[in-house]
């Protein structure tokens, strides 16, 4: 792959200190992967968490702003300072927050550090889905049904595409992400409502009104490929995941690897996304995201940052996942082929929210019990503890329960005693609704899709 001049300018370079511009379980995660790397960390946060117990471990910790997220944590000036001020070579953004913001790595690489993730035009072809699709096709990545191009404003053009797409389709904000930005569009008289309605939504969440039109899958799963790129020309994916259990989009569990696949069918796929990542110079880690529906693979987009559920294939794959992203950015060259790449047994993950169990409203307060599982194929990612006061100003995940075993069915097992050990008390979480999605029949035979929660959710509130 030719070096362009934004991969020359990061490659071979090398960096002792790391500044975290992030919070939480993700930032004590990449603190430790630091750590265990030899580097220097900086830990930053805002007034509503200058008592988080990673600040203590870091070799620097400093308060950039006010407890609002907007002047704090998305404040890329005062970031950019703090990273001055401490003598940090480089920013791991995490995810979340500015992790995909490509004016951000932009600007981290112009002040002389170091991004840890993509350059910023990968961020952004990739964060634009139009873009995306676009590019994806061209690697030979299968797409959903639909054309790559923005929606016109032309009603009879508009209402041409639904017709040649098929009833249903779905409307989605090209710059959209988190569930945000679409609705599906079940027959032609909704359709001019369902546009406007997206539009506007669009436009006061991502600053652009595009908008583009895909066939809306009924019974798909949501399916993962996690890559890694180093900045030499080599790509490979570390095997898939399944991250259909989602509320309102939101995903609740997830795990690897995604059961019943065949590997003759995740392969060929699992190489195009490699092939794309080479096509479009990507470094660092990344996930493409797909629908699968009888037995076909749809590409809707790509995360260009570190996921949440990276644990499962870090228990499956034995790569840690974050270290690798550390060492491309210093420019190592991976030190891994694909063939050296080997999932094994199965991973579950579970998010812990401080949340109501029943209304998922968020619950702030302060932590005054909390006990964790320990034992063979047990991890958990937390940087809550006893004492710990849960701010209402953030994301409400507190921690991360994974396991892994030999099989599906004893990953089950052991996810249930796991959760049966999870003691948080003082704030209302969502450990007992995790207890009782983890005795549901249909989940524990693999028998459900991206729909299935919102369902088994709907039958427990009549019940």
């Amino acid at each position: 792959m030719p070096e362009t001049s934004e991969h020359s300018a990061a490659a071979g370079h090398r960096f002792d200190t790391v500044l975290i511009a992030n919070r939480g379980e993700i930032a004590v995660r990449i603190q430790r992967a630091c750590r265990e790397l030899g580097l220097k960390t900086v830990a930053i946060c805002s007034e509503a968490d200058r008592e988080a117990p990673y600040g203590s471990t870091a070799d620097s910790f400093l308060c950039i702003g006010p407890s609002s997220a907007a002047k704090s944590y998305l404040n890329q000036d005062a970031i950019l300072l703090a990273a001055r001020l401490a003598g940090a070579g480089a920013i791991h953004p995490g995810y979340g927050f500015l992790s995909e913001n490509a004016a951000f790595a932009d600007a981290v690489e112009k002040a002389g550090l170091i991004f840890i993730g993509p350059t910023a035009s990968s961020i952004a072809i990739m964060g634009d889905k139009i873009s995306a699709k676009r590019a994806m096709m061209a690697a030979g990545v299968p797409c959903v049904p639909g054309p790559d191009t923005a929606l016109p404003d032309d009603p009879s053009t508009i209402e041409r595409i639904a017709l040649e797409i098929g009833y249903p389709v779905i409307i989605k904000a090209a710059g959209g992400g988190g569930g945000r930005g679409m609705r599906v569009v079940p027959k032609a008289d909704l359709l001019h409502e369902a546009i406007a309605l997206t539009r506007e939504e669009a436009r006061k969440a991502f600053g652009s009104p595009s908008l583009y039109m895909e066939k809306f899958l009924e019974h798909p799963r949501h399916i993962e490929i996690q890559v890694i790129c180093d900045d030499h020309g080599n790509a490979l994916w570390l095997g898939h995941r399944d991250c259909s259990m989602q509320r309102r989009h939101q995903k609740v569990v997830e795990e690897a690897p995604a059961a019943g696949i065949a590997p003759d069918i995740i392969q060929p796929v699992g190489m195009a996304c490699v092939q794309a990542c080479l096509q479009i110079g990507y470094r660092g880690v990344g996930t493409f995201e797909f629908l699968y529906e009888d037995g076909a693979f749809y590409f809707i987009e790509m995360n260009t940052r570190l996921q949440v559920e990276h644990p499962v294939t870090e228990m499956t794959s034995g790569v840690d996942i974050v270290q690798a992203q550390i060492r491309g950015a210093q420019g190592h060259v991976l030190d891994l082929i694909q063939g050296d790449v080997t999932c094994e047994g199965h991973s579950f993950e579970c998010r812990i929210n401080a949340e109501d169990p029943e209304t998922f409203l968020p619950s702030a307060g302060v932590v005054t019990h909390l006990a964790l599982p320990t034992g063979p194929g047990i991890r958990v990612d937390t940087h809550i503890h006893a004492g710990y006061k849960v701010s209402p100003y953030y994301d409400s995940l507190i921690a991360k329960l994974i396991v892994h075993a030999p099989t599906r069915a004893e990953a089950m097992a052991r996810m249930r005693e796991a959760l049966a050990g999870t003691e948080v008390e003082g704030i209302s979480t969502n450990i007992p609704f995790l207890r009782a999605l983890f005795e549901d029949g249909p989940f524990a035979q693999g028998e459900t899709d991206i729909h299935y929660l919102e369902q088994w959710l709907k039958l427990r509130r009549a019940a």
